[in-house]
């Protein structure tokens, strides 16, 4: 630490930290542009000017850059002298020269980061009355919306962008005044991290196209802290809401896990919530396929007459809360209930599971990715399986650029020094995959092969690692013998392996190679869903083919948030949707609901409060933003008034802590009750959490076409959070709607709440792991059948970041970067198929686009999992012939 004296006042700051972060750290309000926290300083705008006195007898001082200055013992400095208000001020109106000061129709007008700084520097009038310099927009694709008259040339963008992100396609073109920050022509911004940019950048130069599209002011936005359900990450959000309509998806700050950033999925893909996919009624299914509405009380009693005196059972869902499978898990019993797991991912899930309990310290949080100092990947497409970690592993080949400048004196907060210095020497990243990798281009090495192969190199690492010196197969020896010299050589060494190969054996041998390094070593095991960890720790005595067959002899079938088509062979499905009596609570209209002989509509994760357990165990509770339109309610809600009709009082669950409470009851879930305060937290102030900022337009101006009266707001009995403007606009971490401080309106108010810039939130970040060493017990599942097709060729896995998953297939934005069916096939295996690029083949009943790929391993094909048209698991045994009649989509890209 670093004693400093800033106007007079002595404060203990990071003395490896440069001087504008010690003054934000301390609560100070000191202007800039150019500087973020995740990006370092580069020293471009000359803003975050203050005054530098060499000693106590020096009187003048002079003016140095905050960001570029370091905090040093002793300092003694000025934010507040007279020479650096009036500098700050000229910069500020040299920037601002060319801007067109349209803050009345701009986007980002109201949560503007120069909006503030200009105020903050008393820049309030403009005297510049020349031509304006003028750019020609671009079309950046369906995430984001181009203005580059307003730019203030920070270089924020495309340091992002291509320094943080590794994207390629955005660069700043031009010189001195006349700088263009765009693409080289117009076209979709490939990145998947594109979306940061509309809240990197300080202006409205990119901004939320999907949200312009029905644009609200930031002040009038309705939000409550959520969790991203995109992938099994858990990164934290902050959900928008106006008229009933989910407008946007921001990033919540959380110091472990998503930090400053979201991935593009996690953005833009909720936009689900607010189509006609959505299922807004109860129904029940006539004879002639057609749904007769119901109201939700005659809903109610249709389903608990379904279940009433008859055998039932049970399929929970890895997309619905831990709330919601424990309430359907209750009901039902646990030996007539299934996870939701495909019998893939179940056996796959479950071995994570174990190796979790048997070593809980070892699971990483992305913090702890991003300061990993050797890695190695086993079998998994980080970036369409897990984004944010593929984001955190690109920061971590730079542990060793910031290892070489402590050595040379460089500070690692000077950007541009530690880059130049590197010249691209990078910390070793060693990637073993199905096909390559967006990471490929920061790999030190890079191995291509199916998960026989790629288990086979896992062991021999570990063998090395071990000093066996066994020999391994034909060009493996040589790479595990550099990759075991790697990770034995590293203080922080890193295992990322996980579920989307497929394979069990490359999971263990994952977990053999970290316990082969030694107890220093990380092991990140990614897994498919937002809350498959969740519904593997709340468990059942069924899988989902016992619960389909059992629902073939009779039983009734409840079937909550899950497509089947997804989970189970789907001969077996449609038998089961055409012969069976089957109840489904979904919030979307999936292919399983339409077919269901009672539908429900259930809350999305914007409706309601709910928990998701994240890959390392951490559950995170989700808030509701808005009220549903009735009889839209959470799944829990629905089975807890069915319970009550049928006499359960004991299962009858009137509140939400309640089952919550009764999740904490099962012995892997002890301690989700922690995972965020109850709905009686009230804070030191004794106040509710206000959802609304304190310029909301009120209910008034909202409802004026139909009433001039302002209609009271509904109590929220569930959370502490109120429908409303009125309580504190601050509280601890698991409950912040947002972020504003006054004179801080932008999300960079942020920094108000963080023990330090960059650092955790005060009162800690959100969320409880659940796992502790041998605190869970989790059974064997039986492994299934290897799936392979009848020719030979054994069908892989693969993954894309737009389409896997499900609910965000649904988002208009999403679907516009959405590729078609694709099968990706070695050069040898299309010849001997007679196929090439561009043309079709059919397999079991689809049809797919074939793509040429020579590090797709000889008798494999690649088919993207979950990916609209393609497979969720492939067939068991299906011929691949060549489609004549194939014709490929033009209306779908996927690139720029």
């Amino acid at each position: 630490m670093s004693k400093i004296e800033i106007d007079g006042r002595e404060y203990l700051v990071d003395g490896t930290q440069n001087l504008l972060h010690a003054c934000l750290s301390v609560g100070l309000d000191l202007p800039y542009f150019c500087w973020h926290p995740a990006l370092g300083s580069v020293g471009a705008c000359r803003q975050c000017a203050v005054v530098a006195y060499r000693d106590q007898k020096d009187d003048k001082g002079r003016i140095v850059m905050a960001c570029m200055t370091p905090a040093s013992d002793g300092a003694r400095l000025s934010v507040q002298a007279p020479q650096a208000v009036d500098f700050r001020a000229t910069v500020v109106e040299w920037l601002m020269l060319n801007h067109p000061h349209d803050c009345p129709v701009c986007e980002e007008g109201g949560e503007c980061h120069l909006q503030d700084m200009t105020v903050m520097t008393g820049h309030t009038s403009r005297r510049y009355r020349g031509r304006k310099r003028t750019f020609e927009n671009q079309y950046l694709g369906p995430f984001l919306k181009h203005e580059m008259n307003r730019c203030i040339t920070c270089y924020r963008c495309v340091r992002f962008y291509g320094d943080y992100a590794g994207g390629s396609d955005l660069a700043a073109f031009g010189s001195r005044d006349r700088m263009y920050f765009g693409r080289h022509t117009d076209g979709v911004l490939e990145n998947p991290f594109s979306g940061n940019l509309v809240e990197v950048c300080p202006t409205g130069v990119f901004t939320d196209k999907p949200f312009g599209e029905t644009y609200t002011r930031k002040w009038d936005l309705q939000s409550a802290p959520s969790v991203c359900g995109g992938c099994a990450v858990g990164c934290n959000t902050s959900p928008g809401e106006r008229y009933g309509r989910l407008k946007r998806v921001h990033n919540r700050y959380h110091h472990d896990i998503n930090g400053y950033f979201l991935c593009d999925r996690g953005r833009f893909g909720a936009g689900f919530v607010n189509e006609s996919v959505r299922l807004r009624n109860a129904g029940q299914r006539r004879d002639d396929g057609a749904y007769d509405e119901l109201t939700a009380d005659a809903a109610v009693t249709r389903l608990a007459a379904l279940i009433s005196d008859r055998d039932v059972v049970g399929i929970g869902s890895p997309r619905a809360s831990l709330e919601s499978n424990v309430a359907l898990r209750a009901l039902v019993g646990a030996n007539r209930f299934s996870t939701g797991l495909g019998a893939t991912d179940a056996v796959l899930v479950s071995i994570v599971l174990q190796q979790l309990a048997a070593a809980p310290d070892a699971c990483p949080t992305i913090a702890d990715v991003e300061s990993a100092d050797a890695i190695l990947v086993l079998g998994e497409d980080v970036l369409n399986t897990a984004p944010r970690i593929a984001l955190a592993l690109r920061q971590a080949v730079r542990n060793r650029a910031f290892d070489d400048a402590r050595e040379v004196g460089i500070p690692l907060w000077q950007d541009v020094g530690v880059r130049s210095h590197a010249q691209r020497r990078l910390s070793p990243l060693f990637i073993a995959t199905l096909r390559s990798t967006a990471l490929d281009d920061v790999a030190t090495g890079t191995v291509r092969g199916d998960p026989a192969a790629l288990t086979r190199l896992a062991r021999e690492i570990a063998a090395r690692l071990r000093a066996d010196t066994a020999p391994g197969a034909s060009g493996e020896t040589s790479m595990a013998t550099t990759v075991a010299a790697a990770l034995r050589g590293a203080k922080r060494p890193l295992i990322v392996s996980g579920t989307g190969a497929g394979s069990a054996e490359l999971l263990k041998a994952a977990a053999e190679v970290a316990a082969a390094v030694g107890p220093a070593c990380g092991l990140l095991q990614v897994i498919p869903e937002c809350n498959s960890l969740g519904a593997a720790l709340v468990d059942g005595d069924l899988s989902v083919v016992d619960a389909l067959q059992r629902a073939r002899e009779g039983a009734v079938l409840i079937v909550l948030e899950n497509d089947l088509y997804r989970r189970a062979p789907v001969e077996l499905v449609v038998d089961t949707l055409t012969t069976a009596t089957v109840a489904v609570l979904d919030s979307v209209a999936t292919a399983t609901a339409q077919r269901a002989s009672l539908v429900l509509p259930v809350a999305s994760f914007v409706e309601c409060e709910g928990t998701y357990v994240n890959y390392e165990s951490r559950a995170q509770r989700f808030f509701a933003v808005y009220e549903p339109a009735a009889p839209i309610a959470p799944a829990w809600r629905w089975l807890s008034r069915a319970a009550n009709a049928l006499g359960c009082a004991e299962l009858s669950f009137h509140h939400v802590d309640d089952i919550t409470a009764h999740c904490a009851t099962l012995p892997n879930l002890s301690g989700v009750s922690a995972a965020a305060p109850s709905a009686n937290y009230r804070g030191a102030a004794f106040q509710r959490i206000a959802r609304q900022p304190h310029r909301y337009s009120g209910r008034t101006a909202m409802h004026a076409d139909r009433n001039v009266h302002e209609p009271k707001a509904r109590l929220d009995d569930e959370s502490p959070l109120a429908f409303s403007m009125e309580g504190v606009n601050s509280a601890e971490s698991a409950l912040r709607p947002f972020v504003w401080s006054p004179g801080w309106n932008s999300n960079q108010a942020v920094a108000r709440f963080q023990q330090e810039v960059g650092g955790p939130l005060r009162g800690g970040d959100p969320g409880v792991r659940l796992i502790t060493r041998d605190a869970v017990a989790i059974r064997d599942v039986p492994l299934p059948v290897s799936l392979a097709a009848q020719d030979g060729l054994h069908l892989l896995p693969l993954y894309e970041i737009f389409g896997s998953d499900e609910l965000s297939a649904y988002a208009p934005a999403i679907i516009e970067r959405m590729s078609e069916p694709t099968l990706v096939l070695n050069p040898t295996d299309a010849q001997r198929l007679g196929v090439t690029t561009g043309e079709g083949v059919r397999c079991a009943d689809l049809t797919f686009a074939v793509r040429l790929d020579a590090d797709m391993a000889p008798g494999c094909a690649g088919y993207v999992r979950g990916l609209p048209g393609s497979w969720s698991e492939a067939p068991a045994a299906a011929t691949l012939e060549r489609d004549p009649t194939f014709k490929p989509n033009p209306t779908v890209f996927a690139r720029g």
